[in-house]
């Protein structure tokens, strides 16, 4: 397949509002090149170089910032540009003080074997929290430091660990597995957050995703990090609106719930995550803009849910909740 590199042109106080727009289309995988944090690489005295390539210097000095994506170049990539283009239309109208940028959009057409190395230079081994560090699989790391090695290769799915709320969730899940849990992901992509909770000592996994190209990823990844299919199934389907996944997916037999998707969907399932839980089971929801906080917690509440911790990184929050009786007990 060959795909089409889009690359939005935007503001640093623009991007966080860009991307949640953006993962509300369904557009994830998304590269941010923030000009910002370029200068404050330059010109901060933790990093001394003897050699920076002229070429890279002179980027990292003259752009502006974007974000940059890959659609595929078929009939229902050309639809998404379009709501991306109706998109930024929108976000223009009502941008009255020009705080985020020109948000002009261009596009090229990229071959497979080109999308799949441009992305990859941004994906390097990173740690997380305490415990984890995050590995893309054609990349080396010496474990020799003692944490627990997560190996990822998202493919078309969202989930390296680099964007803040999977980050935020994976810091969050190094003090809530305990092991021996039981875990469900809802809108797993890459796997990453379930294939994390096994390997911080989790029992067993579900995996759903409304992709099924997703859903088979994720179970890539979790052959990748030797977690055993007894331990990890992965469902793809719509929960919202397939009466038969959401039976499938069995009553009160969960210790632990992952959402990483967006606001509005985790408004939209709110009433589905009691049935899900065991007695005195954990949700974890994020994708969610600072802005939206207060709705989703409302949301929630209306549900059942009560508030035990509250996680921000870069205007993007992590929730922790747990049923309100359990809490008041």
């Amino acid at each position: 397949m060959n795909w089409l590199e889009v690359c939005i042109v935007t503001s640093t106080q623009g991007v966080d509002l860009l991307g949640e727009k953006l993962l509300e289309l369904g557009v994830t995988g998304l590269v941010i090149e923030d000009a910002q944090d370029f200068q404050e690489f330059l010109s901060s005295s933790c990093y001394k170089w003897d050699y920076i390539d002229e070429e890279l210097r002179e980027h990292m000095t003259t752009c502006e910032t974007t974000v940059k994506l890959y659609l595929p170049d078929n009939q229902q990539g050309k639809e998404t540009m379009a709501a991306i283009d109706s998109l930024l239309e929108e976000l223009k109208a009502g941008d009255q003080e020009s705080t985020m940028g020109r948000l002009a959009m261009q596009f090229r057409p990229v071959r497979d074997e080109d999308w799949e190395n441009n992305w990859k230079q941004y994906f390097k081994p990173f740690p997380v929290g305490e415990h984890l560090v995050i590995k893309p699989s054609w990349e080396e790391y010496d474990a020799l430091d003692g944490r627990i090695l997560l190996e990822i290769d998202p493919g078309s799915s969202f989930g390296t660990g680099q964007h803040h709320t999977t980050y935020l969730c994976l810091e969050e899940l190094q003090h809530l597995v305990k092991g021996g849990e039981k875990v469900l992901d809802m809108g797993c992509g890459s796997g990453i957050l379930s294939i994390a909770a096994l390997l911080l000592g989790a029992d067993h996994a579900v995996g759903v995703d409304i992709e099924e190209s997703a859903a088979k990823t994720a179970l890539e990844n979790a052959e990748k990090n030797g977690i055993s299919p007894d331990c990890y199934t992965t469902i793809w389907g719509n929960v919202l609106t397939d009466p038969q996944l959401r039976d499938q997916l069995g009553q009160g037999q969960y210790d632990l719930i992952t959402a990483n998707i967006v606001a509005d969907v985790i408004i939209a399932m709110a009433p589905l995550f009691q049935q899900y839980l065991t007695q005195n089971g954990t949700l974890l929801v994020s994708g969610i803009i600072a802005d939206r906080g207060q709705e989703v917690e409302r949301a929630l509440a209306d549900s059942g849910f009560a508030l035990v911790n509250r996680r921000e990184r870069k205007d993007w929050l992590a929730l922790t909740l747990k049923r309100a009786e359990e809490i008041h007990a």
